[in-house]
């Protein structure tokens, strides 16, 4: 890549201007402080001063897995630096890791493809909004991308180590290195592991492939050394999980790599029976917002529950009371949630098929297709055409801009298969979305944001057809 940069710098410095100011543009006009940030603020204030990883409760700091070390300690380390609360500060060094996510998909698509779709690649990348809006917000997402996209860089470098040799682990660096990347990504969201999922299942696909041909995959890779290499993949994010984890046990008393599934702490009730009912019917990003964000502590209108929420009208009526009664406290009690739970369990058997297979694919779809404007003024119900004109405007123009990314990458992988190094490195990259899109359909919650991890690959795909 330096040898790149250097034959292009005039290329790049520009291309990298227009991605700074689109950037600031957000930073400066459009700030991302929302209630996430706030609570990942606190527990870093709370890290930083009385060094105990925890909430403010009452004006009593209790300590918390409810989120992961990694953003935290990311605010705590800009706080420390700049000034307590100072968010300007955090958007400005997100910006600067977003520019480096650039330049990592750009060297992945130079190592996959060639400097032409190097270039291509770092274009859209500086240009993309999604990418740009979400450095602007303080919240997990940029510095997820970087993590995803430097671990997917140095998985394409051992991938593509010694092949003319028959050995993926000519140096076993870059798979410890890319394990320390997916560890980074885990600690800032959960949903990270799945990175670790993709690689280190497609390096099992590798060795099952090798084995029905003999111990070697069309001469590429010996078993050996995938095995070898999935190793010290899973070593190195383990290492970067350990800290945690202990002091999850030493703290808890229980063993907790992770955080919980539904971001509650340890004396936290789960709502199970109220979020497996609106997996009965949520397909979009407008019921998150409305339904889901609301619950507990704000009031809802039954009248924004869809139709597809009730299978009967006994059914309604027994959810409009329901509702009437959370709405009194604004609170899920057990009894409340075991009704929803009961009420889930009624709308499974009667429809398995929707919940087992058409939801979980509209809100794939919704994810990947709708407007990414969630983070600025537009209304949600874009396609209503109700709100201020610009901010209808904005929105066709970002869904519009999101499907040409789609399309792109979508003509990458069927037009331009031959330009990729070899199978393999295509092959991670379509298992890495395909794995991560089949687990967000599994989700209750559809928001676009949790697609953002895709975007190195999609750009990577799309930056094919320019090769």
């Amino acid at each position: 890549m330096p040898g790149l940069l250097r034959k292009n710098i005039r290329f790049f410095l520009l291309a990298g201007l227009a991605g700074l100011g689109l950037r600031l543009f957000f930073v400066f006009w459009f700030p991302g402080v929302v209630d996430d940030s706030r609570l990942y603020a606190d527990i870093a204030k709370n890290w930083l001063q009385h060094g105990v990883f925890g909430i403010t409760n009452s004006g009593v700091i209790m300590p918390t897995l409810s989120r992961l070390p990694g953003y935290p300690a990311f605010l705590a380390v800009i706080f420390a630096v700049f000034g307590r609360d100072n968010f300007r500060a955090v958007l400005i060094v997100q910006v600067v890791f977003d520019l480096g996510t650039c330049l990592l998909i750009a060297d992945l698509a130079r190592r996959c493809l060639s400097e032409r779709a190097a270039k291509a690649a770092f274009v859209m990348s500086a240009v993309c909004p999604f990418l740009a809006n979400y450095a602007a917000a303080a919240l997990t997402e940029t510095l997820e991308v970087f993590f995803t996209a430097l671990a997917l860089d140095l998985a394409a470098v051992g991938l593509r180590g010694k092949v003319s040799q028959g050995e993926i682990l000519s140096n076993p660096a870059p798979w410890l290195g890319c394990g320390l990347a997916v560890g980074g990504a885990i600690l800032l969201r959960p949903d990270g592991g799945i990175l670790l999922a993709a690689i280190g299942g497609y390096l099992l696909i590798v060795v099952l492939l090798s084995l029905r041909r003999g111990g070697t995959v069309q001469g590429f890779f010996s078993t050996g050394s995938v095995v070898k290499a999935g190793l010290i993949l899973g070593l190195g994010a383990g290492l970067a999980l350990l800290p945690w984890t202990l002091r999850n046990l030493r703290t808890f008393h229980r063993f907790e790599p992770l955080a919980p599934r539904y971001a509650n702490d340890a004396d936290e009730a789960p709502m199970g029976g109220f979020n497996r009912w609106t997996k009965t019917w949520m397909a979009d990003y407008v019921s998150v917002e409305e339904i889901y964000w609301n619950v507990p502590g704000d009031a809802i209108d039954v009248g924004r529950l869809p139709s597809r929420a009730f299978d009967s009208e006994l059914q309604r009526q027994e959810t409009t009371a329901l509702f009437a009664d959370y709405n009194r406290d604004k609170d899920i009690t057990p009894e409340m949630d075991a009704h929803f739970a009961a009420l889930a369990a009624a709308r499974i058997r009667h429809a398995p098929l929707r919940y087992y297979a058409w939801l979980p694919g509209l809100r794939i779809a919704d994810m990947w297709l709708r407007p990414r404007t969630e983070l600025l003024p537009p209304d949600p119900r874009w396609w209503e055409f109700n709100d201020d004109s610009q901010w209808v405007a904005v929105s066709v123009v970002f869904g519009v801009v999101n499907l040409i990314y789609v399309c792109l990458a979508a003509a990458g992988v069927i037009g331009r298969r031959s330009f990729f190094g070899s199978f393999f490195a295509l092959g991670l990259f379509v298992f890495f979305i395909l794995l991560r899109s089949a687990f967000l359909g599994t989700l209750e919650n559809p928001e676009p944001r949790y697609t953002l991890e895709c975007y190195p690959v999609l750009i990577l795909l799309g930056s094919a057809i320019f090769r």
